[in-house]
């Protein structure tokens, strides 16, 4: 009995991952965690494993066993690796450097030819097109008939033109910032900027772009085709506005919001300007704090390569003045319904959005990049 419990000590000593080394040899000598950081490396633990002189560790089935444990030890192992996963350690293995949880549904659903160009149109962020949609979305609704639902094919044409339209101004943008996106972190791998694509085949699909555009603007009436039309002008020139001013945002924001006025002309073929100014000025307001936060991420690289923005006017009372526009939205919002004789209902949604948009202010952190853009993901057109 002795003889066989001295054996099982010689077999299974070795095995003792908290004996390994005298405690002056520990690289991480603490006693509430006192197995070696060496330790999680595969090699390591098989080096321990199979040092044992017993001949019956290093059979067949042992080995098949032991095998297994150090595969798996060595992919549940902590280390300063950022792999923590099985699926992980394998894609690695394989070769495969492609990270599947980062693609967007272009690049898992999408034809190779066409990925580019919805990357061009910003067709993975659909954040900005419901930012240009919803000025649209506001003054149709408002112009419905007092207790009628609000026209349905309006709604319809004018969210195919919001994709089509912000799609087109985002080709525009990229196409004149060509040269500072590649200076800029967040946009250097953009089509044209990364060369993916030609400034030909940007130029090329635009056309296509506005040719769709012109289509669903040909079904609106005479009014709105004028006014929709004198929209290009706007869209065209955004791009260079922040080579000659610290306002880029201002203007985006008279760009972004041309829908208010649009969508009331589509539907009665006229504008009220004591309805639709006070709503499409708090449009403007609106685009002034969601992409003055946004262009918080940019200011390092906007001071490299001299561009403007209302982050860098702004700098530390950046709160101050998007409280104060946050302020003037919502006023002006009031006045529209108000003007509009809506029922009491607006007003406590609008004092919930209200709530929402000064929660948001209140909250976002503006020196921390990622926060600024998790809190406004517009990618709206810069």
């Amino acid at each position: 009995m002795a003889l066989r419990l001295s054996r099982l000590r010689k077999v299974h000593q070795p095995l003792s991952i908290f004996s390994v080394a005298p405690h002056s040899q520990n690289p991480n000598p603490n006693p509430f965690n006192p197995l070696p950081i060496s330790l999680t490396h595969p090699k390591t633990l098989e080096t321990l494993l199979f040092s044992s002189s017993n001949p019956r560790i290093a059979s067949p089935p042992h080995r098949r066993i032991l095998d297994w444990f150090v595969s798996n030890i060595s992919i549940a192992s902590i280390s300063s690796s950022s792999r923590s996963t099985k699926e992980e350690v394998d894609k690695e293995r394989s070769g495969d450097p492609k990270d599947f949880s980062s693609s967007s549904w272009i690049d898992l659903y999408l034809p190779k030819a066409t990925r580019p160009y919805a990357m061009l149109a910003r067709l993975d962020k659909p954040i900005g097109t419901w930012l240009l949609a919803w000025p649209c979305m506001w003054s149709i609704t408002m112009a419905a008939s007092p207790g009628q639902i609000p026209d349905l094919k309006m709604l319809a044409l004018f969210g195919c033109g919001a994709v089509l339209l912000r799609g087109a101004g985002c080709t525009v943008n990229d196409l004149l910032d060509r040269d500072i996106d590649v200076k800029v972190e967040r946009t250097k791998c953009r089509p044209v900027a990364s060369g993916t694509l030609t400034p030909f085949q940007g130029i090329s699909f635009l056309g296509c772009q506005l040719l769709l555009g012109l289509g669903i603007l040909l079904q609106l009436n005479n009014y709105s085709r004028i006014l929709g039309a004198s929209s290009l002008l706007l869209v065209f020139s955004y791009p260079l506005m922040k080579r000659l001013t610290f306002w880029p945002q201002a203007y985006l924001g008279l760009t972004f919001n041309w829908g208010a006025l649009l969508g009331w002309a589509a539907v009665k073929e006229s504008l009220d300007p004591t309805i639709i100014l006070p709503l499409y000025a708090a449009g403007v307001f609106w685009t002034l704090v969601y992409d003055t936060i946004y262009a918080h991420q940019d200011i390092e690289d906007d001071l490299k390569v001299g561009v403007k923005s209302t982050a860098l006017r702004f700098g530390s009372l950046t709160k101050n003045w998007i409280s104060g526009f946050g302020i003037a939205c919502i006023g002006s919002l009031a006045l529209s319904g108000l003007n509009a004789e809506l029922a009491w209902p607006y007003y406590p949604f609008l004092m919930a959005a209200a709530g929402q948009l000064g929660w948001q202010i209140w909250n976002v952190d503006l020196s921390n990049r990622a926060d600024c853009n998790r809190n406004q993901s517009s990618e709206a057109i810069s």
